[in-house]
């Protein structure tokens, strides 16, 4: 453990930024996951609607600084490849 007051701080704060991160990637996978799931069900209108969501949650951790926006639009290129590909 570390002896000086700002390493602590450091310590707690990264521990906090870790959580939140952690928990908006989650909230990511399983938008993904609903229009994965949709797309192998070929349900063209839930998966446009689970698309939808998945895009804003993916453009909010981007926005949130939780993936590069390189990454961010890979992903949302990638399911909205697939989503159209069912169409």
């Amino acid at each position: 453990m570390a002896n000086i007051k700002s390493a602590k701080k450091r310590i707690l704060v990264n521990e906090t930024k870790a959580a939140r991160n952690k928990a908006i990637k989650s909230r990511v996978k399983t938008a993904v996951r609903k229009v994965d799931a949709a797309v192998a069900q070929k349900d063209a209108e839930a998966a446009k609607a689970a698309l939808h969501t998945a895009i804003v949650e993916i453009s909010k951790a981007g926005s949130k600084g939780v993936y590069h926006k390189k990454t961010v639009s890979r992903k949302i290129s990638r399911l909205s490849k697939a989503v159209n590909g069912i169409a």
